[in-house]
């Protein structure tokens, strides 16, 4: 523990995207526009699924907790990278880089998780639809809603606990926005595997377990719709689907590039673009891609519109 005070610095100093001022300048603009679409589209999403009757089901429940995780998500990147980025000032506690990578790591496992539980609740209405309403009942859809959250904490706090016992002696500055896990293991002066072990691990089973649901959920839903005869019923059935699959391909095939490969190939640079992805423009898209594609969603949000617009006399 001795070793452990002497070692840990009062502060980190985040080198953030570029050191390139006219980059930084772009950089920051292009934050903040992606961040208020992110802001705009989810809270959108939000009332609409709220004060829409017609949207009080299994599926737009998961769907609006997946907007309420993506609005907690990026809260807990963008401001730091604009702070960083606009000011002078680089810095962050050890407390506040603690925080942070507690909060993204279990913000990120729970909507990894959610994703696969919302395969599910697609794979009950498709293959089960006569027995949907009893599978999903308000309470077990409560209980899943919970699970992502408690097992995504519990990660979180055991990958903080790890990280910050480790002494940080070969700099206090780390090279990228945010405070994340592989750039801080470069810092340690110790051997990092037992980490690295843990960090592979933890993804394995989150994000290759979630993968392999949602996997086995799909091919039981594209299985169903090969039996079924009328072309228009398969169209509809899939197009129900489609948003969601669009969503897992962009944050499954983002988060496993960067956890799942070994350390010796890591590229900084590539890392953070990977990171800018699945923190900023993911969450920016996936109310998009949701309103886009579903005709509900967007029949909901135009009757709304006119409601406010020109309410009832």
């Amino acid at each position: 523990m001795e070793n452990f005070n002497q070692t840990l610095p009062d502060m980190f100093y985040l080198l953030g995207l570029s050191t390139v001022p006219h980059l930084q300048v772009i950089g920051s603009l292009m934050f903040v526009v992606m961040y208020t679409i992110t802001l705009a589209g989810n809270c959108l999403l939000l009332i609409t699924v709220r004060i829409s009757p017609k949207l009080h089901t299994p599926m737009y429940f998961f769907l609006s907790n997946l907007s309420f995780i993506d609005i907690c998500f990026t809260s807990t990147i963008v401001p730091v990278i604009l702070r960083n980025t606009l000011s002078t000032d680089k810095s962050i506690s050890v407390g506040g880089c603690m925080v942070q990578m507690l909060c993204y790591l279990g913000i990120g496992g729970a909507e990894c998780l959610l994703l696969a539980i919302m395969a599910y609740d697609r794979f009950v209405a498709i293959c089960r639809p006569l027995h949907y309403v009893s599978i999903m009942n308000t309470r077990f859809c409560i209980i899943l809603a919970l699970i992502p959250w408690i097992l995504a904490f519990l990660n979180s706090s055991i990958q903080v606990h790890i990280t910050w016992r480790l002494p940080f002696c070969k700099s206090h500055h780390i090279n990228y926005f945010f405070c994340e896990v592989p750039p801080l293991l470069r810092l340690s002066c110790r051997d990092t595997w037992l980490n690295e072990i843990s960090m592979y691990l933890a993804t394995g089973i989150i994000a290759l377990g979630a993968f392999s649901l949602t996997l086995i959920s799909y091919i039981y839903i594209i299985a169903t719709i090969l039996k079924m005869h009328s072309s228009r019923s398969r169209y509809a059935v899939f197009s129900t689907c489609s948003s969601h699959l669009t969503v897992v391909t962009l944050y499954y095939g983002t988060i496993m590039s960067i956890y799942l490969q070994p350390r010796s190939n890591h590229s900084v640079e590539k890392d953070k673009f990977v990171s800018v992805l699945y923190t900023v423009v993911t969450p920016m898209f996936n109310p998009i891609i949701y309103s886009i594609r579903n005709k509900e969603v967007k029949t909901c949000i135009v009757t709304n519109l006119k409601q406010v617009i020109s309410p009832p006399v």
